[in-house]
C-alpha cells in the first residue's frame, strides 16, 4: 500500500455524538431517579419521572435522525437506558409501592416485568432490519411501563387506594411483562408525516387530546397507554382475519 492509499484510508471515528446521547443520559437519570425516589417512599414522583424518561426517549431517536447522527453507539446506549427506564424502574417501583406484601408472590411479579422488558428490547433489537416498520412485535417497554406509572400516579393523586389491592396490581405487572413478549402487532406510528398537511379537523383533535391531557394528565396518560396495550390483540386478530378471508377468497 502506497503513503496516499494510506492516507486516503479512513479512520474509524473513535467520539460520540453529544445532542441525541444528551437526551439518553437525561433519560436515563429520571429512570434511576424514579428508582430512588420509590425507596423514599415518593411514589407519585417516582411515577412522573418514568414518564418523563418515555418522553426524553422519544426525542434522542427524532433529534439523531434530524441532526443525521445515527450511531450504533447511540442505539446501543440507547436499549441500556431503556432497560433502565422501562424494565427495572417500573419493576422496583410496583413491588415497593404494593407487590412486596404479597412477600415472594409479588417478588416474582415485579421480575416478570423486568424479564419481559429485557426480553422485549433484544428481540427489538435483533429484528431491526427485517421487521415490518408500521407495527411493533409486542408492547413497548415504554408503553408498558407507562401503564404501571400511570396506575400509581393514579392511585397516589386522587388517593384511589389501588396499592390495597395487591393482585390487581400483580395481575396488570404480570401483564405488561407478557405483552411485551407477545406476537400481538401494535401500530408503530411511525409513517406518520409530521411535516406533511393535514385536514383542519385533525388540528383540532390535536387541540382538544392536548386539553384533555393537560388538565388531567394523570388520568388521560394511564388511560391512553392501557387502551394502546389493548389494540395490540384486535389488530392482531382483524389482521388473522382478513388473511384467512384472502386465502378463502
Amino acid at each position: 500500500m502506497t503513503e496516499s492509499d494510506q492516507n486516503n484510508t479512513k479512520k474509524p471515528s473513535r467520539g460520540i455524538y453529544l445532542l441525541p446521547n444528551l437526551f439518553t443520559t437525561a433519560a436515563l437519570f429520571s429512570g434511576f431517579y424514579a428508582i430512588a425516589s420509590a425507596i423514599s417512599g415518593q411514589y407519585e414522583k417516582a411515577a412522573v419521572l418514568i414518564f418523563v424518561s418515555l418522553v426524553l426517549d422519544g426525542l434522542d431517536g427524532r433529534v439523531a435522525r434530524m441532526t443525521n447522527t445515527q450511531s450504533d453507539f447511540g442505539a446501543e446506549y440507547d436499549s441500556m437506558a431503556d432497560m433502565v427506564s422501562f424494565g427495572v424502574a417500573p419493576a422496583i417501583v410496583m413491588y415497593l409501592w404494593t407487590l412486596s406484601s404479597l412477600g415472594q408472590a409479588g417478588l416474582i411479579g415485579a421480575f416478570i416485568h423486568l424479564a419481559g422488558g429485557a426480553l422485549r428490547l433484544a428481540r427489538f433489537n435483533t429484528q431491526l432490519g427485517t421487521e415490518d416498520k408500521r407495527y411493533f412485535q409486542g408492547l413497548p417497554s415504554p408503553a408498558a411501563a407507562a401503564i404501571l406509572a400511570g396506575l400509581v400516579w393514579v392511585s397516589e393523586k386522587y388517593e384511589y387506594g389501588i396499592e390495597g389491592l395487591p393482585w390487581l396490581v400483580m395481575v396488570v405487572t404480570i401483564a405488561t411483562g407478557l405483552l411485551m413478549v407477545s406476537n400481538f402487532r401494535y401500530y408503530s406510528f411511525k409513517d406518520i408525516d409530521l411535516r406533511g398537511k393535514v385536514p383542519f379537523v385533525v388540528m383540532i383533535g390535536v387541540m382538544v387530546g392536548f386539553a384533555v391531557t393537560l388538565s388531567n394528565p394523570a388520568t388521560a396518560l394511564f388511560l391512553f397507554f392501557f387502551g394502546y396495550a389493548l389494540s395490540g390483540p384486535v389488530t392482531t386478530i382483524l389482521m388473522l382475519r382478513k388473511k384467512r378471508l384472502e386465502r378463502e377468497a
